[in-house]
């Protein structure tokens, strides 16, 4: 089998077995960005000497029977938000400058590191990683593998873009309002946003109680051991969480069968494509007859859009207003959302503050009565690349239509999005599992079930 068509696990076992080296497997995803890479624009940052220098020490530790870690020698993506000590971090931004000294490794690129995976590049964000599509004044525009005329999503659309083309087997994204599901979704992979705090952040995220960080994989199994890898705590982020007690590769068999689970179409109040709608509905039905308890209810909260995009734009105007020059260089949307930003008093950013909660109390009540909530990913299928709203949808704004992810953001709940099928147009469709705060063993689980039912 093709490296680059294999995930982090199988590469993992053949390392084990003398069959495959993570020189051979590196070499061939840099072919494969070198081959791809012009159409779709998923790097921003290549280093292939650091690449192929990292898997030759992976690879002599493998031969002399020592593998540092879980996922030694697998190559991976780092979205260019996190830090990473030698490489620029620039944020799609030219507002950042690019010759600072760059030493210094964020708690992801820290764990990666350390486990002896293989840095292959910086995938792409918007600037700051301001919407849920991905281009930027710095980077251009990011396309879709599925068919490059269409947007891979975002804001981590570079790493899904990379994932789905081959480009690397995993890849780590945030998620503020949907970053890291949504790009999945469209580019037909799984994306998994953990509980807020699991896998720790720093430099704190300027979006504070929205910001998440998590694994962007072909497979559920490869999602779950990199969340192994990922969420133990680090100290300079204050909201991470003590390590799990037991282990996501471990907990990923569980047994699932007889759980109570709900589907929502919509969320009573989004509007969800019928082609998407119809192609979850047939997968939810799946579920149903395989043996979770499948109930249509809607969770009980009215769409908290105002109280997302007050959050959303204080946060952003936070960070705007530290980078000197960033009114030259900064996307034109983003300039709006930070002139919004600075019309928000702070009353109305703690009244923001008080609707999450309450949509997180409604939904805690929710998971009293119910294991888990799925709902299609995206309402839509992915649309022309360049655009932050459909063409001619009359929508204006990109949390317009992601109604069915930010919610999840404000409850700081995990949830994963896992592909359930394709389109008459070969467009995928993705569904997304939603579980209680600190229950990212048992989404995991889930979704383990869902992907080995419709595989």
């Amino acid at each position: 089998m093709n490296p680059t068509e294999m995930t982090a696990t199988q590469l993992v076992t053949a390392y084990a077995a003398g069959e495959l080296s993570p020189v051979e497997a590196t070499t061939s995803v840099l072919d494969r960005i070198d081959a791809a890479d012009d159409e779709l624009g998923a790097y921003c940052y290549l280093d292939p000497d650091t690449s192929v220098e990292q898997a030759r020490a992976s690879e002599a530790r493998w031969q002399a029977g020592y593998p540092q870690g879980l996922l030694d020698g697998v190559p991976v993506s780092i979205k260019d938000i996190f830090l990473t000590d030698g490489w620029p971090t620039l944020r799609g931004s030219k507002a950042v400058d690019p010759n600072q000294p760059w030493t210094v490794d964020s708690p992801v690129a820290a764990r990666m590191r350390s486990d002896g995976m293989v840095f292959v590049g910086k995938t792409t964000t918007p600037e700051l990683a301001w919407k849920a599509v991905t281009d930027s004044p710095l980077t251009g525009i990011t396309r879709n593998p599925v068919d490059p005329r269409l947007t891979a999503g975002g804001s981590s659309g570079g790493a899904a873009a990379a994932v789905a083309a081959g480009m690397g087997p995993c890849a780590v994204g945030t998620d503020g309002g949907g970053s890291i599901r949504i790009p999945a979704a469209f580019c037909g992979i799984v994306g998994f946003k953990p509980t807020h705090g699991r896998v720790p952040m720093f430099p704190a995220s300027p979006f504070g109680p929205l910001a998440h960080a998590g694994p962007m994989t072909r497979t559920v199994e490869d999602a779950a051991v990199l969340m192994d890898i990922l969420s133990l705590p680090d100290s300079r982020d204050p909201t991470s969480q003590a390590p799990p007690q037991g282990t996501y590769r471990d907990e990923f068999n569980r047994e699932v069968l007889g759980m109570h689970v709900a589907y929502s179409r919509d969320l009573d109040f989004a509007s969800v494509d019928p082609e998407v709608a119809q192609i979850v509905e047939d997968a939810v039905a799946r579920i149903d007859r395989a043996g979770l308890h499948v109930t249509a209810e809607d969770p009980g909260f009215t769409d908290p859009l105002e109280a997302f995009e007050v959050m959303w734009s204080a946060g952003a105007a936070t960070l705007l207003d530290t980078m000197p020059g960033a009114r030259d260089t900064v996307d034109d949307g983003l300039e709006q959302v930070w002139d919004q930003g600075e019309r928000h008093t702070a009353t109305e950013y703690l009244q923001a503050r008080g609707v999450a909660a309450q949509v997180g109390i409604t939904m805690g009540a929710f998971h009293e009565r119910h294991d888990v909530l799925l709902t299609p990913t995206v309402s839509i299928l992915a649309f022309g690349a360049g655009y932050d709203v459909p063409p001619g949808s009359g929508l204006d704004r990109w949390p317009q239509w992601a109604q069915l992810s930010y919610p999840f953001n404000l409850t700081q709940q995990p949830a994963i999005s896992i592909p359930v099928g394709a389109t008459a147009a070969g467009l995928p469709v993705g569904l997304q599992i939603i579980g209680p705060r600190h229950s990212d063993d048992l989404v995991l689980a889930v979704a383990r079930f869902v992907e080995g039912l419709l595989a």
